[in-house]
């Protein structure tokens, strides 16, 4: 009777060598290299849009309290302050002149600026000489990844009545 014996195969379709694992594993590195890279930038470039996006609803937020104090002018182009203008409701407001309101107008706009973008500035520019006049509202910012600070402008006409 004769004995079964398995058949020897050649080495080299045992299996997978330890150069075949290496290469694979140094294929998939790179690959997993490059996702993260990707997610880091994708999270850079959400940082800065959420920045642009709170800089243009700053911006929107002075040109509503210049157009509901109209009679304040270049007012707005002056020093902030607080004069307790915040609302009638709660103490304040009710004796305040158009000026008046508009310094408090700038002092809190500016305090939100500080307070919601890294570095933030915002200016307000008057020019009476044209019709309807016109308010150019700047919001500057620091980017970390940008050497020179980032800004927003935004330009609206008001006619006074």
């Amino acid at each position: 009777m004769k004995r079964f014996t398995p058949m020897r195969l050649p080495r080299r379709h045992l299996g997978f060598t330890l150069i075949e694992t290496m290469v694979a594993l140094l294929v998939i590195s790179v690959g997993m290299i490059g996702v993260a890279a990707l997610h880091g930038q994708a999270l850079s470039s959400s940082g800065i849009a959420l920045r642009r996006s709170v800089a243009i609803g700053l911006a929107s937020d002075i040109a509503d309290r210049i157009r509901v104090n109209r009679g304040a002018g270049l007012a707005y182009e002056g020093a902030a302050a607080d004069n307790n203008c915040a609302a009638p409701t709660g103490g304040g407001g009710a004796d305040c002149s158009p000026a008046q309101m508009a310094a408090h107008d700038l002092f809190a706009w500016r305090a939100q600026i500080a307070q919601s973008l890294p570095g933030g500035t915002g200016t307000v520019d008057v020019d009476l000489a044209t019709n309807p006049t016109s308010y150019t509202v700047t919001v500057g910012w620091a980017e970390p990844t940008q050497v020179a600070p980032v800004t927003f402008t935004f330009a609206f006409g008001l006619p006074v009545y």
